[in-house]
């Protein structure tokens, strides 16, 4: 989350995004912590990590702030998203339920990561890679922590989402497109990429050497 001197470079669309995605990849992490039968001490922690991950070591690389140590609205985002999952029964999951809220999050994750990285005056294709990997970062943590194989190793499309995400919103604005529309194409085209590989199984080539 930006602070208030950011939100006048970055549009408001951006910083709801912002906040959109920590709840998607809040409940992502507690539901990671579901599978494993964890206590609420869990769910909240796999919450807070896997939705501050990836923004953390964005913040730290482009030299801003650390977004949730600047606005307490982020850390109760994921602690609310980690509650509501605790109180929710197990058979209303539905089996893919951390994948749908994964997608969601890496879409509008990848478009704001690369939006604050081009506020604080990244340029666009170093901009497009803070998106991957604001996107990215924190599902990594939560499979590490979760004991799970990372997301990067099965063949499944995952970073591809996210770099589409980021790249449509860089190019667009980059050819003028306002920020707003920009932001609501990417977000779509990485949601929807995701969405492929999630329905359909759809992935890359694996290496053939």
């Amino acid at each position: 989350m930006i602070g208030v001197e950011q939100m006048r470079i970055v549009p408001a669309l951006l910083a709801w995004l912002d906040l959109a995605g920590i709840a998607m990849f809040a409940a992502s992490g507690a539901l990671a912590a579901a599978r494993a039968r964890q206590t609420i001490v869990t769910f909240l922690f796999f919450a807070v990590v896997t939705a501050t991950g990836g923004g953390t070591v964005r913040d730290l690389l482009i030299g801003a702030p650390v977004f949730w140590m600047q606005d307490s609205r982020a850390l109760a985002a994921c602690l609310i998203a980690g509650l509501a999952v605790w109180m929710t029964p197990r058979r209303w999951w539905r089996p893919k339920a951390l994948d749908w809220f994964d997608a969601v999050g890496l879409a509008v994750y990848a478009v704001y990561g690369a939006a604050k990285a081009l506020a604080f005056g990244i340029s666009p294709l170093p901009a497009a890679g803070m998106g991957v990997v604001t996107a990215c970062m924190g599902g990594i943590i939560r499979d590490v922590l979760a004991g799970e194989p990372s997301i990067l190793l099965r063949p499944e499309i995952y970073v591809t989402a996210a770099a589409l995400a980021a790249v449509a919103y860089v190019g667009l604005g980059e050819l003028g497109v306002a920020p707003q529309i920009a932001a609501a194409v990417g977000a779509l085209a990485g949601f929807g990429l995701r969405a492929l590989a999630i329905g359909r199984g759809l992935a890359l080539p694996a290496y053939r050497g």
